[in-house]
């Protein structure tokens, strides 16, 4: 045992620990279902249910057979979506000839009106839809509580508060989201200097987050008023959430760099698998459990600020995404934080085209579609956090 212990000490991810995680974090998906663990051999232990457990029932279904098959019905419905988006507009288009513009194939006009006007939107959606879910899927877990999400927390609000401040400037459109990253990190802050008080509760990060949001929503809304007419709307997106109008030029940057804190996400993943064991076992497997959670705290926050650089304030996404996941696929694994990527960039899509093309009121934001879709939930999600409390009191 101590020398198992030495080698992870020395390495965190070999091996040995690789497999000691893994037997640790099976157990504790066992004992969540059945009410007990057996830790790190000090003795069974009566635990609290972790986020990512789930109902007995749903433990004894072949989870490894599940996810590969979500990811391919995910993969198939957002193939879908896409040849949706590239095909309708005010000029609708055969979906075959659409593809084909897509890639630069066909018509020249064809081309032109797939790629410069409807695919950034398209291709704007999916990765922001991507980054909020895995965003959220990252909060959840860490803070191990279901209300944990970059818009309940007040990060998109940041992000959006930065990117106008931005535009405000007249800077590049390339330093769009290098603004938001910062208004998302201003965000963080403001949440931790408010909640902390020798410890974060439920009920105050989340009351303190919807007051940090709704303060920087507040500062965008008076700035896009303050604004001249030719900037006014394109501010408008920072209020609602929206992905009109995107661009090449803020989707290759902000894309870029949303892919690279998902590979950054993927890599953290053991860690953060070390950390749902509690901090007793993490650190006897050698892992310094405050800086893993700085570091998934702020990847998390990269992540959220970067998506909310290409559409703003988008609600719900983060928040109900980790949820659906967990229902269909079980507890956390590296394929179902894959799995809750592709869910986002379904569910955001999905989004964009039903303000796009089924609402009798045009022009609406995606925004107005996730709020609607989100208030809802997010009482639902109280209500029962609220009756958890109350049950644990007595």
């Amino acid at each position: 045992m101590d020398g198992a212990v030495g080698k992870a000490v020395n390495d965190t991810v070999d091996d040995t620990a690789k497999d000691a995680v893994d037997g640790a974090v099976k157990d504790t998906v066992n004992g969540a279902v059945t009410g007990t663990g057996t830790g790190t051999g000090t003795g069974t232990v009566r635990a609290k249910k972790p986020l990512g457990a789930v109902s007995a029932s749903t433990a004894r279904r072949p989870a490894g057979r599940r996810t590969p098959l979500l990811a391919l019905g995910g993969v198939l419905v957002l193939l879908a979506l896409v040849t949706v988006s590239v095909a309708n507009g005010e000029m609708p288009l055969p979906p075959a000839d659409a593809l084909k513009g897509l890639f630069g194939l066909g018509d020249p006009g064809t081309v032109l009106v797939v790629q410069e006007f409807r695919a950034p939107r398209m291709v704007a959606a999916v990765v922001a839809g991507t980054g909020l879910a895995v965003a959220g899927t990252l909060l959840q877990r860490l803070f191990r509580n279901p209300l944990a999400s970059p818009d309940v927390m007040g990060v998109t609000g940041g992000a959006s508060f930065g990117a106008v401040v931005m535009l405000a400037a007249g800077a590049s459109q390339a330093l769009i989201p290098l603004a938001a990253l910062g208004g998302g990190l201003l965000a963080a802050v403001l949440l931790g200097v408010f909640a902390w008080r020798a410890g974060v509760s439920v009920t105050r990060l989340v009351l303190v987050g919807l007051a940090v949001q709704a303060g920087l929503t507040a500062a965008v809304n008076f700035m896009v008023v303050r604004f001249p007419t030719e900037l006014a709307g394109s501010a408008l997106q920072w209020t609602t959430g929206s992905v009109y109008g995107r661009t090449w030029t803020e989707v290759w940057a902000a894309g870029g760099a949303v892919v690279v804190a998902l590979v950054v996400a993927f890599l953290l993943h053991r860690r953060l698998a070390v950390l749902d064991l509690g901090d007793d076992s993490a650190g006897a497997l050698g892992l310094n459990t405050n800086t893993a959670r700085l570091q998934v705290l702020v990847t998390a926050i990269v992540l959220a600020s970067l998506a909310a650089a290409l559409t703003g304030p988008v609600a719900f996404v983060a928040l109900a995404v980790p949820h659906i996941v967990r229902f269909l696929a079980g507890p956390p694994t590296a394929g179902t934080l894959a799995l809750s990527g592709l869910a986002g960039a379904v569910l955001l899509l999905a989004s964009d085209l039903v303000a796009q093309y089924l609402l009798p009121v045009s022009g609406l934001p995606v925004g107005v579609v996730t709020a609607t879709l989100g208030a809802p939930w997010l009482l639902v999600l109280m209500i029962r956090q609220s009756s958890s409390v109350n049950r644990s009191a007595r």
